[in-house]
């Protein structure tokens, strides 16, 4: 069996969690490759003994792996993402961050985790993704113009708002008035989205949210779309730039750039445990269900 491990921080609380993973994984006699910035932090705060070898882009990666763990919160694994791509590689989150609605795995289970893991004892959640183009340029981003949250355009250097003239299969739908507009996934739907009063979509539903942040119109409101709508939008303002992120990488485009944003044509596959659903995730992670009349 052949696995890859990327984190982007190493401090002493996850420590003896990423030795633990190492340790098992070695008694297991599993073949081990660790990202390469990832490896230099472990080794310079821990003496391992073990040589591991290590990638560091995604062309370094094939499906010969069997696994990727992601050490972390989300935010690493929407890092991960960006290497994994279109290889089908199941993704497994250890959370050794703070809320982890994607990487739901405990810290402190890692030992039964991993048997679970061997033995089978998981389901595979396949989560959609959204590509942008940019006056069909796919390129402004190099070849990451691809997002597993949401795609969002934001005012730049000014407290005016912007206008986001937004149209779904060439059909016109409105200007938004407001400081942005989110794009996002049933996987984003818990993120951006949900802080700007996004409705929570299950990841399974084929479906993607528009999400307006703090819009002028007050009859503007989240509006939910089949995932294989094309989206294209504009933004006019005072300012003659605004920025656009997927997920955590930013750009800034010219005002009335189109910006044509649709279904990728891959997914992305997390592991879930047996036991672990997304809706006792939302109980969990939100609270739903600790009002005591429930």
């Amino acid at each position: 069996m052949k696995v890859g491990i990327y984190g982007q921080f190493y401090h002493k609380e996850a420590a003896r969690y990423v030795q633990e993973l190492l340790d098992i994984l070695g008694k297991k006699q599993i073949e081990v490759i660790i990202e390469k910035n990832f490896l230099k932090l472990i080794n310079a705060n821990d003496a391992i003994k073990v040589n591991y070898d290590h990638f560091s882009t995604f062309e370094e990666l094939d499906s010969t792996y069997d696994l990727f763990f992601s050490i972390g919160g989300d935010g690493t694994i929407l890092k991960t993402a960006t290497y994994i791509r279109d290889l089908n590689i199941p993704i497994a989150g250890i959370n050794t961050g703070r809320l982890g609605f994607l990487a739901t795995i405990k810290k402190q289970e890692i030992a039964k985790s991993i048997d679970k893991i061997l033995a089978g004892q998981y389901q595979i959640s396949n989560r959609s993704l959204l590509q942008a183009s940019f006056n069909g340029d796919t390129t402004v981003l190099g070849d990451l113009n691809f997002a597993l949250n949401e795609i969002a355009l934001n005012r730049k250097n000014t407290t005016s708002m912007i206008s986001v003239t937004t149209h779904l299969d060439g059909e016109p739908l409105t200007n938004y008035w407001a400081d942005g507009l989110i794009v996002a996934t049933p996987t984003g739907s818990t993120g951006y989205s949900l802080s700007c009063g996004g409705p929570v979509i299950t990841p399974e539903t084929s479906s993607i949210v528009l999400t307006p942040i703090a819009p002028h119109n007050l009859n503007a409101r989240p509006l939910i779309i089949p995932d294989e709508t094309v989206i294209t939008l504009q933004v006019s303002g005072r300012e003659e730039q605004h920025l656009i992120s997927l997920d955590s990488r930013i750009v800034t485009l010219d005002n009335d750039t189109l910006v044509r944003i649709e279904k990728a044509p891959f997914s992305i596959k997390l592991i879930t445990l047996e036991g672990d659903t997304f809706l006792k995730t939302l109980r969990k992670k939100l609270l739903w269900g600790e009002d005591k009349r429930n």
